[in-house]
């Protein structure tokens, strides 16, 4: 990296990189506030300082264009900036899912091939027990008094380093419920583009937006939805990790004005159980969003009752493609309730089946992408990239429907469909019936052995009032009403929580593990 000083923020290279959006902002309103978390409230210009500090100092500590550098914190402001001063130097950053133990750390540090790691204090002792298996590593900054100490010593005055928007800004590692996980090799340019469009799509909203999500950071949803707000020059609210606590995220709605939020179906299902969820002001609230995993109507239509001043937005797609493809917008919320919607704008969808023909309109297939916003690449595995972009097109492994309007319906993903009988079985549409039963507040389908049908559908419970859970009984015949018999459940298991990843996902690979060895053989 060669060249003379540049000031503080200057655009290099071609088009726009996720630094750019910073440095813009910093130029166009520097004392606005930028980001508010549990500890800090930080403008733009001291963001945007502290930034090109800490890019000196990876500098400074041999970090080259294309290095990786891996941050691995709790929500705060502190694990933003350390993204983008990997970003600002060229470097790629890999966000690290912070609940994982060392040795899954450690497969994430040896497969990105990352030198350098950003961490809490508290992580140190698992980042250290990780680095044995991931020599590559030189240099850890924790994001406390290192850090500290680092953004005093360093320069803000960086040599230039044109980078292309085209060049990879991360690496996401997908939840890798089945095998390892594999990196995601997002750009700039699919990142910038992807918050554009979805400004295109939902409407651009002035400086006035305040934006929070409830992800945590090293979910797509919590790092590219921040995207708009950075664009626009608007104020990023970062809640803290941790245990969701349904009062404190209202009370962070109403003190901080926000004016969008995103939230997975489990924490806006508490949230709306709120007793005095009424009493708070939440006029300034103009858009809720919900994705990365399924919710039922039931929920969609409480969501639409809590919040008659906003707008209902369904975000459906995947970490590989930045992530949002189709947006289900408020003024369908009930007219088209349960559906993902339309595409967004600038992507382009098929429904085909497993030799890639599109299937007939209101015919089950595999939803498919192209879109400027899909990954380049799985990192370090040509196999699996190769596999995912068979037929010139992403494959997403999600299973849907198309109606006579164009709407989409997403009724399972081609690994957790059920084949019973030779009839298929599409876990979404039996979750979604069984969900309207009043005893049940959550419900996951799986499949296990059975000698007759080869498979056959288990329903794993979660009461909505644990001193009065639903009966095998009533669960039967409400299925009876709601279901074909083939796709009813033939086992019942009851527990007081399903398993999520850290995006809100319910694990079913945990489910199958526990339940399936252990079912009762049918009568």
């Amino acid at each position: 990296m060669t060249g003379s000083p540049v000031p503080t923020g200057s655009i290099t290279g071609r088009g726009m990189t996720m630094s750019d959006m910073l440095a813009r902002s910093a130029r166009r309103a520097p004392e606005h506030t930028a980001f508010v978390d549990a500890s800090s409230r930080r403008t733009y210009r001291e963001v945007d300082e502290r930034v090109s500090r800490l890019g000196g100092a990876l500098l400074a500590r041999g970090v080259a264009v294309g290095d990786r550098v891996a941050v691995l914190g709790r929500n705060s402001t502190e694990v933003v900036e350390a993204w983008l001063a990997a970003l600002r130097i060229g470097a790629i950053a890999v966000p690290v899912n912070f609940r994982m133990v060392a040795d899954e750390i450690a497969y994430v540090l040896a497969d990105s091939g990352a030198t350098v790691v950003l961490c809490d204090e508290a992580f140190t002792e698992v980042v250290a027990d990780a680095r044995r298996a991931a020599p590559g590593v030189g240099t850890v900054i924790t994001l406390g008094e290192d850090l500290a100490g680092v953004l005093t010593e360093a320069s803000g005055e960086l040599p230039e380093a044109p980078i292309s928007d085209e060049a990879a800004a991360y690496i996401m590692y997908t939840s890798g419920t089945t095998g390892f996980p594999k990196g995601a090799v997002l750009t700039h340019r699919n990142l910038y583009l992807h918050a554009f469009c979805s400004m295109a799509t939902l409407g651009l909203e002035g400086d006035d937006r305040v934006w929070m999500s409830a992800a945590p950071l090293f979910h797509i949803a919590g790092l590219s939805g921040m995207l708009p707000a950075l664009i626009t020059g608007g104020t990023v609210v970062i809640p803290p990790s941790g245990s969701f606590d349904p009062a404190a995220t209202v009370r962070t709605l109403v003190d901080e004005g926000v004016t969008s939020c995103f939230m997975v179906p489990a924490q806006w299902q508490s949230i709306c159980a709120l007793p005095d969820l009424a009493a708070h002001d939440l006029s300034r609230l103009r858009r809720i969003s919900w994705g990365a995993a399924p919710a039922s109507t039931t929920l969609l239509r409480t969501m639409i009752a809590a919040f008659p001043q906003a707008e209902v937005c369904t975000a459906f797609g995947q970490t590989e493609c930045s992530p949002v493809t189709t947006y289900l917008r408020g003024e369908d919320s009930i007219r088209k309730i349960g559906s993902i919607g339309t595409p967004m704008i600038g992507v382009e969808v098929r429904v085909v089946d497993e030799e890639m023909k599109d299937v007939p309109q209101g015919t089950v297939g595999e939803i498919v992408y192209r879109s400027p916003m899909v990954m380049t690449e799985y990192w370090n595995k040509p196999d699996e990239t190769a596999e995912a972009f068979r037929g010139g097109w992403f494959h997403s492994g999600d299973l849907v429907r198309e109606d006579e309007d164009g709407y989409l319906y997403v009724v399972d993903r081609v690994k957790d469909m059920i084949i019973s009988g030779g009839e298929n079985i599409y876990c979404a549409e039996v979750e979604n019936a069984l969900a309207a039963h009043p005893k049940i507040a959550e419900v996951a389908l799986i499949g296990v052995p059975d000698p007759r049908w080869g498979e056959t559908p288990l329903a794993v419970v979660v009461a909505r009032d644990p001193d009065d859970p639903p009966t095998d009984a009533e669960i039967e015949t409400f299925a009876r009403d709601h279901l074909a018999a083939y796709k009813r459940p033939r086992h019942v298991r009851h527990v007081d929580a399903l398993p999520r990843n850290p995006g809100g996902k319910v694990v079913k690979k945990t489910l199958r593990e526990r339940f399936a060895p252990v079912v009762d053989p049918p009568a």
